[in-house]
């Protein structure tokens, strides 16, 4: 039998700089880690996955929880993924101390890295030119500063999460998490990156999907007929009407309905249903005490055995088994953490 080839190693670099803050870096470096050993143990083979640590600066302080580096910028491979850290107080101080970052940034971002940045480590990447005329955002503290830096930035400042190309930015450490499991799907898969995300601050997770400014794209779809096909399954989401009733609302027929969905959103009207279905379960799952079968009808299931099935199918996990995971961590006296509340929450952390 001929050997399987070995699969290309996948190389995610994180870069070191001094007064970084560590937990910028050590959140996504743990979440790689656990969807290389997840990887390993569905194939029991070694994940294709190489971890580096790269100083950006002659000396190896990195913050107040030191990390020791691998190698160096100028030593350091060709990468897939490049982690920008935040930096403690007065980012504009640290960065004249990483003259060399700048064309190494460049440099690897030419030879197709995706870049993520994070908090005022957005300056970092800033500082390349590569943002300029593109979106970004930063911590919200680091707004004005940013701005006049970088004035040909195209700051967003209600977004948490911008992508242009394969710029990333991220404004707080909860949202580089969903860049995170956004990266992982995209060069792992699906099961692999709903791992990581229920295993790591699933109670405070958004969608990244839902949460991002996408670079030359501000609406959902330009077919009219998909908005408003979309904004019904938002609203009657316990509904037991079929596809073929939603085309008759719209005065189209079922396989025209199908076609320009797909070709709008990349998935059937169908799926997207049973995802925002989930999408309300979950919700319901870590916020409420309903049992299963009674969120099953609340999300338009009849049938809480085939809700299972679906959800378990989605999710990898039973909803029992889901809220075991989710709520430990979250419930506490008082009333459940809400989306308003994980805004304001985000808002006030504050770069001291």
């Amino acid at each position: 039998m001929p050997d399987v080839p070995a699969e290309t190693p996948l190389r995610i670099g994180f870069v070191l700089t001094p007064s970084m803050l560590v937990t910028g870096t050590a959140l996504p470096y743990e979440m790689w880690m656990a969807a290389g050993d997840f990887r390993h143990a569905a194939s029991r083979r070694p994940a294709p996955l190489r971890l580096h640590l790269i100083a950006a600066a002659a000396t190896n302080a990195s913050g107040r929880l030191a990390l020791t580096p691998d190698s160096s910028l100028a030593d350091s491979p060709v990468l897939d993924v490049v982690y920008l850290p935040a930096l403690w107080r007065h980012p504009e101080t640290i960065q004249q101390h990483l003259a060399a970052l700048p064309q190494w940034l460049l440099a690897q971002h030419r030879s197709g890295a995706q870049i993520a940045a994070v908090s005022t480590g957005v300056g970092l990447l800033a500082a390349t030119g590569l943002l300029d005329g593109r979106a970004a955002t930063t911590h919200w503290y680091y707004f004005e500063r940013f701005a006049r830096t970088y004035p040909a930035v195209d700051l967003k400042r209600d977004f948490f999460i911008t992508r242009s190309g394969s710029l990333h930015c991220a404004a707080s450490i909860n949202s580089l998490a969903d860049v995170t499991v956004h990266l992982i799907e995209r060069f792992l898969d699906r099961p692999t990156a709903q791992h990581v995300e229920r295993n790591f601050s699933h109670e405070i997770r958004r969608s990244y999907a839902e949460n991002h400014y996408l670079d030359g794209g501000s609406a959902p779809s330009p077919d009219e007929l998909v908005i408003e096909a979309q904004a019904w399954i938002e609203d009657n989401l316990a509904s037991s009407d079929s596809i073929a009733d939603l085309a008759r609302r719209l005065g189209v027929g079922v396989r025209t309905l199908e076609r320009r969905f797909r070709a709008a959103t990349g998935v059937s009207p169908r799926t997207l249903w049973q995802r925002r279905r989930i999408a309300l379960a979950k919700d319901l799952l870590l916020k409420s005490n309903l049992a299963v079968s009674d969120i099953a009808w609340r999300v338009g299931y009849q049938d809480a055995g085939y809700f299972t099935r679906l959800f378990q199918r989605e999710m990898l996990v039973t909803p029992s088994e889901y809220r075991q995971t989710v709520r430990p961590k979250l419930f506490r006296a008082g009333a459940p953490v809400g989306v308003k509340e994980i805004y304001t929450a985000e808002k006030q952390e504050k770069i001291v």
